[in-house]
């Protein structure tokens, strides 16, 4: 099969929209799976839809990458987003046209700065994972390139600025809290180490944006397994094949302004600019992140495996949906409306036929993740009603009785059983090494254990009346029924 490019499509006589030749408007720092299924991916539709007309250039955060692959397909690969949606499994395929090149800093630092000549450039995009917003005071100017992100795109602003061209909007996707205001913080930290002056450091205040932005989508990426099938049915080689869930959100924190620049509305995407992201974020930690993590260890410990099959058992989805709607939803100040239709948008999401989402890996690093996720809207609950919320309670009971079942000690993990199998329980060893030190508690001294564990919850849990006698009758119940039959008993 002939490789991926414009002349293979034209051979084809394919009849889908591409857009082979537009000025480079956004620069993309990160040229990886989750970038290519997301931002591009608006890009792409915006091109179509809405006459954005822009390119983007990616440039590779760090030495290795796909660079190579990315130039010899014409930046073009294609992307299949996949789920449910109104109750059906859908499958879309799109060529994604909007790339034009990728740059190799490592090999090429001078092409990277050449982009700050551009006069159309006007954006600029940031996925380098939630280790790439750091300031390294080792990271100098005249590297080339400088080894961390921040100090890349100082050194890029600082070309722009010297040519007495405008700045940019920064859209930096991380996965960290507040990622915009972060990437700004060692942007300034570098003028200051750097030298660079009073004049650039009012330049960047003053002519770029720098936008925090919430990022909502599960990109699978390469399909393995999948990929020469997929190939033989599309009739070309494509090494960049990318796959994701159909659901996306960008939740943008800049000026409505931006809208007039980036026409998110026109091309009808699901793009929100808000002056606060928080109450947007607080939102998906705790209904999508939330409902996850209170649901898997006692589903898994009730015999499902992976997240799909969850949702086709009336017990464990009636879980998790009452959780959802009665006990964190009434916890969240967003109108109800779109608290009830995100919710709505998760349940699909859950039972995604192409996602195989194991409970085991979900399982992983489970004290933080309660703590973060599902902690905060058992509180807010007990604060708002005066009472205990039944399903999360609940829900930490199940997340006790899964570490409480690691009797073993392996490399790095417990060992649990359920029924005749076992499996590995991880997380921070001094998490690891309590559960171990207790392995023999019974429910009501294992409840005692890990509620009074200031370490683990701070003093929240322990002081919250009631608490530690209802996970330890829950516990108790757990033993006496088992899991399954105790969860469908907390959702009557």
């Amino acid at each position: 099969m002939n490789q991926l490019n414009y002349q293979t499509l034209k051979d084809q006589g394919f009849d889908g929209y591409l857009l082979k030749d537009a000025p480079e408007r956004v620069l993309q720092f990160g040229e990886g799976n989750f970038l290519r299924a997301f931002v591009d991916y608006f890009i792409d539709e915006m091109n179509e839809k809405a006459g954005f007309n822009g390119k983007v250039v990616l440039a590779q955060p760090i030495a290795p990458g796909l660079a190579k692959m990315i130039n010899d397909q014409e930046g073009l690969y294609t992307l299949f987003l996949r789920g449910m949606e109104n109750g059906r499994p859908v499958n879309r395929k799109r060529v994604i046209s909007c790339v034009s090149r990728c740059l190799n800093p490592y090999e090429d630092y001078q092409a990277l700065l050449d982009c700050a000549k551009n006069p159309d450039l006007r954006f600029l995009v940031s996925n380098t994972t939630e280790a790439g917003i750091v300031f390294d005071p080792a990271c100098q100017k005249d590297d080339a390139p400088p080894s961390s992100f921040p100090g890349k795109l100082t050194a890029f602003l600082y070309e722009r600025f010297q040519l007495g061209l405008p700045g940019f909007l920064i859209l930096s996707c991380e996965l960290i809290d507040h990622n915009g205001e972060e990437l700004k913080k060692c942007v300034k930290q570098y003028i200051d180490l750097w030298g660079l002056g009073e004049e650039f450091a009012r330049w960047t205040e003053e002519e770029n944006t720098f936008c925090s932005t919430l990022v909502d989508r599960i990109v699978t990426g390469y399909p393995r397994s999948e990929a020469d099938s997929i190939c033989r049915e599309l009739g070309y080689q494509d090494n960049l094949l990318d796959t994701g869930e159909v659901f996306g959100l960008w939740v943008i924190e800049g000026p409505q302004s931006m809208k007039e620049e980036l026409p998110f509305e026109k091309a009808n995407l699901p793009i929100l600019v808000t002056d606060d992201h928080t109450p947007y974020k607080q939102r998906k930690v705790r209904i999508l992140n939330g409902s996850h993590t209170s649901m898997v260890l006692g589903a898994y410990l009730a015999g499902q495996d992976i997240v799909r099959d969850c949702m086709a058992d009336n017990v464990i989805s009636g879980f998790m949906k009452k959780t959802v709607y009665d006990e964190i939803i009434p916890t969240l100040d967003l109108p109800k409306e779109e608290l009830t239709e995100f919710a709505a948008a998760v349940t699909e999401r859950f039972q995604n036929p192409y996602i195989d989402h194991s409970l085991l890996a979900i399982s992983l690093n489970s004290t933080a993740k309660w703590k973060a996720r599902v902690m905060p809207s058992l509180l807010e609950y007990a604060k708002r009603t005066g009472s205990l919320p039944k399903c999360l309670t609940f829900s930490f009971a199940a997340y006790i009785a899964f570490y409480h079942n690691g009797k073993e000690q392996g490399e790095n993990c417990l060992v649990g059983r359920r029924g005749e199998n076992t499996y590995e329980i991880k997380d921070d060893q001094w998490v690891l090494d309590f559960y171990f030190d207790h392995r023999d508690d019974d429910a009501a001294a294992i409840a005692h254990a890990v509620v009074n564990n200031q370490r683990m919850w701070g003093t929240a849990l322990a002081e919250l009346n009631g608490f530690e006698s209802a996970v330890a009758a829950a516990l108790a119940r757990i033993d006496a029924v088992g899991m399954y039959q105790a969860m469908e008993e907390c959702v009557r």
